[in-house]
């Protein structure tokens, strides 16, 4: 069994990299938590006198950071992890993995796919990730089981699925899922409308009036490849970012996942319009969508989010490898080696994230007050010797096999890399099991 500290530790890293204020590393501090909370972040000779009474963590070769968010995800898709790769996006989803989900997608299915994911998140230092799929009833049981911080998307087509009929009843099971566990410390929502090329005009107008009625994020993939576009061009007269404005989607609560082709004059409306960008950059490499300009973005004002995506077109949840990936791409894209550096890249990760999803008050930063979710990176080993600038070596040197702990809301979920929590435990038999039926169903 892993070593789990109480609720009320002093931890006492190396480094604090708080992410607020930009570029802070703090050495020589600690972090009090204290019920769910950051209670103080103080140097240390004050903290060990002021909080004696708490349980001390030495980390002392680790890095302190704000757990990551991955800003969009379709978790239960980790039990289609490498069913059908190496295809283009339109070819991928319309012969290979709407078939699969119209099969075998069920509560059972997305409760143990999101187990999986969270398992495989939370080791890599994720501590809360924006969903969205099917029976996300079952994605919120399964993110509850595991002690994460999850935001659910009330998804919504304009076809029927094993979960909903039509729209309207999409609608309405997710709002029902919403004023249920709205109070829930742990959860949050988005409405999640798929896609431009899955959604109609009609359907749009309604997700409009509910988001600015329940006040919820609209969560959505837009602009992700050059097809997506030529299709509304073809149906619609406009491309998709300028139907969305027609039809009131545009604000601060729009998430915009992807962004990959976007004009001059689009980044600006969304900059005016104060919405965020997720970048997905493992994703859009894979499945040939393209390079997002998100230095270009970022120099605008739009707040920038990074994401997963799905292990289906990734295979990896894996935020430090998109963290730093995201980095480097928006140096090449903008040929210019000072874009998106670590420390914007980090905030990303983490505070850009929590601001897409309306949570930069709960969680984001180290800042007093917040909700105590963190994750301790050991900056030791061959590999990640010497360190001039932990956090530098975070963003382009650490992997998620250097997360030794996380907490989330203060609570211990992974200790010495090793998932503290039995609802995680033994999920390889349960995954094989769906793999043989989804082999033989397909």
């Amino acid at each position: 069994m892993p070593h789990l500290v109480p609720p009320n530790s002093l931890l006492c890293p190396r480094w604090i990299i708080p992410v607020e204020p930009a570029g802070a590393i703090l050495e020589d501090h600690c972090v009090a938590l204290r019920d769910g909370l950051i209670e103080a972040v103080l140097p240390r000779a004050d903290a060990e006198s002021r909080f004696s009474s708490h349980v001390k963590v030495d980390l002392g070769e680790h890095a302190l950071i704000p757990g990551l968010v991955n800003s969009h995800t379709h978790a239960a898709m980790s039990l289609m992890r490498g069913l059908a790769d190496d295809l283009p996006l339109m070819r991928w989803l319309e012969e290979h993995i709407w078939p699969a989900e119209m099969k075998h997608v069920s509560p059972e299915f997305v409760k143990d796919g999101t187990l999986l994911a969270c398992a495989e998140m939370l080791r890599g230092g994720i501590t809360c990730f924006n969903d969205m799929y099917f029976f996300p009833g079952a994605a919120l049981e399964a993110a509850l089981e595991a002690g994460m911080r999850v935001s659910l998307g009330m998804v919504v087509f304009d076809f029927p699925s094993t979960y909903g009929a039509d729209p309207d009843d999409y609608l309405a099971k997710g709002l029902a899922l919403r004023d249920q566990w709205r109070e829930h410390p742990l959860v949050s929502f988005c409405l999640a409308p798929h896609a431009p090329y899955t959604v109609s005009d009609a359907t749009f107008r309604k997700v409009a009036k509910l988001a600015a009625e329940v006040d919820v994020p609209v969560h959505i993939h837009l602009h992700e490849t050059e097809h997506e576009i030529e299709r509304s061009l073809a149906e619609h007269g406009v491309r998709p970012l300028e139907r969305l404005e027609r039809l009131g989607l545009l604000g601060p609560g729009l998430i915009a996942v992807h962004a990959v082709h976007v004009t001059e004059g689009e980044i600006a409306l969304l900059a005016r319009h104060g919405a965020s960008m997720v970048h997905c950059p493992s994703s859009n490499l894979k499945l040939a969508s393209g390079f997002a300009p998100v230095a270009k973005m970022s120099a605008a004002g739009i707040n920038i989010a990074i994401g997963t995506d799905g292990a289906a077109s990734n295979n990896r949840l894996d935020m430090f490898a998109e963290t730093r990936l995201a980095a480097l791409l928006a140096k090449a894209v903008a040929r210019d080696a000072e874009a998106l550096p670590a420390h914007a890249a980090l905030h990303a990760a983490t505070l850009g994230g929590a601001t897409a999803l309306g949570l930069e008050t709960r969680i984001g930063s180290i800042v007093a007050g917040k909700s105590a979710d963190l994750a301790a990176v050991r900056l030791a080993g061959p590999e990640l010797s010497p360190c001039y600038d932990a956090l530098s070596q975070i963003v382009y040197a650490a992997g998620r096999e250097h997360v030794s702990d996380v907490w989330i809301a203060g609570r211990h979920l992974v200790s010495g890399g090793i998932v503290a929590n039995s609802p995680l435990w033994g999920l390889d038999t349960r995954s094989k099991l769906w793999q043989n039926s989804v082999r033989v169903g397909s």
